[in-house]
């Protein structure tokens, strides 16, 4: 089995957290056919990578601007026979390939991922952040399965595919997934539907040992844009839902809705009640939080308009 690795960056900004994305890749028990590095229209990045990031195929966007474009052009280019995704913020463990290709022993399975764990700038989560919406920040949260468990989709700083799986169904759907800091998404759930829909019999692997880290600077630690990525979440899903229909896009967000997200309330209030304001806060968070990501499904499914 031989594993092609794709990283894709867009901004000059986040160029310590590249190398470090880079470096960990490197460092892997097994090791990966070829580390593709994709830069998403931004040509002195692009030849920054080239001079200064050996072993690394630097390639650019050959599609329209965004991260759906980016990882085409990185699949497009991958000779290894499974492709593997990291983000460009994120640090890989170093069994993390070795631990996704076990998955793949299974001829069944078309997709393996795992755990996205946050790396909170100043080493501490917020505490009024509650666990149960860690995918505000692209990190795994309270809902997940605690062992190998087949799932719907994975997250997108920490997932694989066999390359003619993507290939077969036409590669990330473009129009979906962030393009600079706009924070749409879902395009990773999207060809995750197309590609178990497309093989009925495979399966897509969640691994919670095959893990990476997260950076989450402070931005992203603030309650305004807790609540703005919650909205964009809703828009997000009103459109997967519009290209797969409501039973494939909705399918595990029923169960996260009537189980996850009441515990978390609950336990919210109980810890507040026992001295932790904090809990208090976690409690309040996922209602309000609950609140946005609808307004934006339900402002998506009315006024389609939004979504572009």
């Amino acid at each position: 089995m031989t594993f092609s690795v794709i990283v894709c960056a867009y901004s000059m900004e986040r160029w310590s957290d590249l190398v470090a994305a880079a470096s960990s890749l490197q460092r892997q028990t097994r090791g990966s056919t070829e580390i593709i590095i994709v830069i998403d229209h931004n040509d002195a990045l692009l030849a920054r990578v080239r001079a200064e990031l050996p072993g690394v195929t630097a390639l650019a966007n050959r599609y329209s601007r965004g991260l759906s474009g980016a990882r085409n052009s990185g699949v497009e280019a991958a000779t290894g026979e499974v492709v593997a995704f990291l983000d460009d913020d994120a640090i890989a463990a170093g069994d993390w390939l070795e631990r996704l290709a076990r998955g793949y022993s299974n001829e069944q399975v078309t997709g393996s991922g795992g755990a996205v764990i946050p790396l909170w700038e100043g080493g501490r989560q917020p505490r009024w952040f509650p666990s149960e919406f860690l995918w505000v920040v692209g990190c795994s949260y309270t809902g997940q399965p605690m062992r190998i468990t087949p799932v719907r989709n994975l997250i997108g700083a920490n997932m694989s595919y066999r390359r003619t799986a993507i290939v077969t169904v036409g590669g990330f759907r473009e129009g979906l997934g962030r393009i600079g800091r706009r924070p749409l998404g879902c395009e990773e759930t999207e060809l995750s539907i197309r590609i178990m829909n497309r093989f009925s019999e495979g399966q897509v692997l969640y691994d919670p040992d095959a893990c990476v880290q997260h950076r989450v600077p402070r931005i992203r630690m603030r309650p305004a844009y807790f609540i703005e990525r919650c909205y964009a979440e809703g828009l997000s899903k009103a459109l997967v839902t519009r290209l797969v229909g409501a039973s494939s896009g909705l399918s595990s967000e029923r169960s996260y809705t009537l189980k996850v997200l009441p515990r978390g309330v609950i336990a919210g209030l109980r810890s507040g009640l026992r001295g932790d304001l904090g809990g208090f806060g976690r409690a309040a968070a996922i209602v309000v939080g609950f609140a946005a990501t609808t307004i934006g499904y339900v402002v998506g499914k009315v006024h389609p308009s939004a979504l572009t």
